[in-house]
């Protein structure tokens, strides 16, 4: 069957309009494996005929782009109509005040005002010119802010072409880049697992992520986007904030889920206190209601005060706070032996649960909060997740009460503590005798980020140690149905199901099984790319500093980390352990491209790259079965040219051979 353009086109209008319905409308009409099915095919065609393919194909999200910027950063962008703050109000009565002034002012005796949430994520400006996106810029000062583009085109719920009715051919929109909390939790979970620093909260998660340079890690991070406000459109067919919501829906665009048209005081009131009812079941974080005159006329009419408009006004919620007393800090030990304090507290009900510890990071927070056992403090939970302390209440400090520091030795093992120049971090040095980061790593060894043995949790870790049936992660895959029928609680169902978790557990990838030995400064995505590049468990044991140096996200701090560790003959000894029980780490897939358009073919690259740099740019050449030289001849069969070209250009165009711009490359990709 013949392909043509239009047919490429329908195509592409079908996939994002089931985007549409799954991030936008939370309504999908088919099921994953069908829409993967459609994207496959998409993949097929454009595979076929490259000079279709458009930046606004669903297929052109991240491209593999290694850069979006030059080292100093992003483009500062001037904003066309300034990206203003809002006046806040604290209560009711404040309220009250607001919709009085408006009266006063606009001198009508009704008057609607737009309600709707308060988002607490990370403002951005997006246009769309005939329906294609085209930019992204955060707020900044208001007037000027990064042009963040590319990294806004990894948002899955950012549809990069508008289609349906009255798309206007110029739309400036406002928002919000936000982290779900479901992936902030992720996200967090897999840090703690690899013994790295927790991020403080899905806003700080969101604002960091957008600041990433590889476009490629920022889809890793799931960010998603909501709008709420118009800037600009060309249609003149808006009139009212409260259809806004509206518009943007049927343009397929993210927008908020809870809005109201209000148009007394009561009204309002009703709305916030819904909104703070409803606000523990919401996947994005708010800290209020956002009231605004409805009218878009008299919005513009109005005009600002300063940076604030005179027309709206934020209704903030109190921080989900509480008071408590520290009863005790404590100090736990990681796998890799950091020690970190823990407020234990009086129990207290925060933001939907009852918190009893909350952790305090390191000695320097510690000092820096002034925090000492027998104080009185407010908590809250960063991100409505992880319980912090925020602050001492000095005035009902004891008299008695002293500075807290570090213990000088670990409270697992007794051995004196190091402190590491350049790291806040305390550490203890006993790696092999210390029974707290035993407990760490066979936990961590048994978790879902490394080999998944389901059944295993803490709880049953720390019997099997206590009973000595485990000293060792090898030695899980010689527990016998003997042993663990003695464990306190464990019934015929409970021995079996561990059992076949420990059985299933043999079969593991590679990458998983990397990850389970609880190297260093190795997480998932680390660990993935070790598994594609050295293939097995011995051909990486074997590899030199150089070697591991030479791949691409393998720094000189990781390459040390992975060398030191392979060099201690226990940690050699253990590995062959888990491979003589039966362990058998399978080879993780590739990506395989048959008859790929690259296969066989010789490129060449000269100039600049926007988007890639020349290793990244060969390397994927490489993957795709072609092959990269320096010199151009009769056999070359593309030059790839970016910006500033030289001779090899010359020469090409001589020689009449196929000159590719870096946007057809990335076609043919």
């Amino acid at each position: 069957m013949t392909i043509t353009k239009q047919d490429y086109d329908k195509l592409c209008k079908e996939i994002w309009e089931h985007n549409t319905r799954y991030y936008v409308d939370n309504n999908p009409t088919i099921s994953d494996e069908k829409f993967d099915h459609l994207l496959a095919h998409l993949e097929e065609i454009e595979k076929a005929h490259p000079q279709w393919i458009s930046p606004t194909s669903p297929t052109q999200r991240v491209n593999e782009v290694v850069t979006v910027a030059a080292s100093h950063g992003f483009k500062t962008v001037t904003h066309r109509f300034p990206m203003l703050s809002l006046a806040n109000t604290y209560s009711k009565d404040e309220i009250a005040d607001f919709i009085k002034r408006m009266h006063k002012i606009v001198g009508h005796q009704t008057l609607a005002f737009s309600c709707e949430l308060k988002m607490d994520g990370i403002a951005i400006s997006a246009t769309y010119e005939k329906g294609v996106f085209i930019r992204g810029v955060t707020r900044g000062d208001g007037e000027q802010g990064d042009d963040i583009t590319a990294n806004m085109r990894t948002i899955s719920s950012l549809p990069l072409q508008l289609y349906g009715d009255n798309v206007p051919d110029i739309l400036e929109l406002r928002g919000e880049v936000y982290m779900p909390h479901a992936v902030f939790k992720q996200l967090n979970e897999k840090k703690f697992t690899a013994g790295e620093a927790l991020m403080a909260n899905p806003r700080n998660a969101a604002a960091g992520s957008l600041k990433l340079l590889n476009p490629s890690e920022v889809a890793k991070r799931h960010l998603a986007v909501v709008f709420y406000a118009v800037a600009e459109e060309t249609t003149g067919l808006l009139t009212s904030q409260y259809g806004v919501h509206d518009f943007l829906k049927k343009l397929g665009l993210p927008s908020l889920e809870l809005h109201a048209r209000c148009q007394s005081l009561n009204e309002i009131w009703d709305f916030v206190e819904e909104v703070y009812k409803q606000r523990p079941n919401l996947e994005y974080d708010i800290d209020g209601v956002v009231i605004k005159i409805d009218d878009l006329n008299e919005q513009k009419r109005l005009g600002n005060t300063g940076k604030s408009p005179r027309w709206a006004v934020a209704y903030k919620f109190a921080a989900q706070q509480a008071m408590t007393h520290i009863t005790a800090i404590t100090v736990q030990v990681g796998r890799t032996g950091t020690l970190t304090p823990v407020a234990e507290l009086d129990p207290v009900f925060v933001a939907g649960s009852t918190i009893a510890r909350a952790t305090l990071h390191n000695e320097e927070e510690v000092h820096r909060k002034d925090i000492r056992i027998g104080d009185r403090v407010t908590i809250e939970k960063g991100g409505d997740v992880i319980p912090k302390v925020v602050s001492v209440d000095m005035t009902a400090r004891k008299s008695h009460s002293h500075r807290w520091s570090m213990p000088a030795t670990c409270p697992s093992c007794g051995a004196h503590v190091v402190r590491v120049p350049g790291e806040v971090a305390v550490r203890c040095p006993n790696s092999d005798g210390c029974p707290e980061q035993q407990l760490r790593r066979i936990i961590y060894f048994a978790g879902k980020e490394a080999m998944d043995i389901e059944n295993m949790g803490e709880k049953v870790v720390e019997h099997l140690i206590r009973k000595g049936f485990v000293k060792s992660i090898s030695d899980i895959f010689r527990l016998t149905e003997d042993q663990l029928s003695q464990l306190e609680g464990f019934k015929t169902k409970s021995v079996y199901n561990l059992l076949t978790s420990i059985e299933k557990a043999r079969d593991v990838s590679l990458d998983h099984f990397i990850m389970g030995l609880g190297i260093k400064h190795i997480g998932a995505e680390t660990a993935e790319i070790l598994a594609k590049k050295a293939g097995s468990i011995e051909a990486l044991m074997e590899m030199s500093k150089e070697e591991l140096e030479k791949i691409d996200g393998i720094g000189d701090k990781v390459a040390t980390s992975i060398v030191d560790y392979f060099l201690k003959e226990e940690n050699r000894n253990e590995i062959q352990s888990l491979l003589n029980l039966g362990v058998k780490p399978r080879k993780v897939k590739t990506v395989s491209f048959v008859n790929h358009a690259f296969n066989e073919k010789i490129f060449v690259l000269t100039g600049s790259l926007k988007n890639y740099t020349r290793d990244a740019a060969a390397a994927l050449i490489k993957e795709r079965g072609g092959k990269v030289t320096d010199s151009v001849s009769k056999k070359t069969d593309f030059l790839i040219a970016g910006e500033s070209t030289g001779s090899k250009f010359d020469k090409a165009k001589t020689l009449g051979i196929p000159i590719l711009t870096e946007e057809q490359f990335i076609g043919m990709l």
